[in-house]
């Protein structure tokens, strides 16, 4: 899978904030009130009304979820599913481990890798081959 078309602002998240966002996954489309009654189905958990709306502002704002109004109730929606966040976030945790640019230190955790994880590296070295040679043919 390539990298989605639209990434979030921020990809880091708060303990509440993800859990919020896998209620969006998993309901589609969502307004405040689904929301808090679903995370209040747990009979041990206490959260403001508030304390949702303004989760669901801060995902909107980092540019995880977009809000369209429908009727008089607002409804959040996830613009970007929970298998394109598992490609971004893999995707920077990646980025993070080769800035640190010691050659000797990629080579190290290359070596440690199993023979599957030896060849998933190869299948990917070929993808880049490919996407190198498409970008240099006119």
């Amino acid at each position: 899978m390539a990298l989605p078309h639209h990434t979030p602002k921020q990809l880091s998240l708060g303990p509440l904030e993800s859990e919020i966002l896998e209620i969006v996954w998993t309901l589609g489309s969502v307004t405040v009130k689904d929301v808090h009654d679903r995370i209040l189905a747990d009979p041990d958990r206490e959260l403001a009304y508030a304390s949702v709306t303004t989760v669901l502002r801060r995902l909107t704002q980092k540019g995880w979820l977009a809000c369209d109004k429908h009727d008089r109730a607002f409804r959040w929606r996830a613009l970007v599913s929970r298998e394109e966040a598992k490609v971004l976030h893999a995707h920077d945790h990646l980025r993070r481990f080769l800035a640190v640019g010691n050659p000797d230190v990629i080579a190290a955790f290359a070596d440690e890798l199993d023979r599957s994880s030896a060849e998933k590296l190869e299948a990917i070295a070929q993808r880049l081959k490919a996407v190198r040679e498409a970008r240099e043919t006119p």
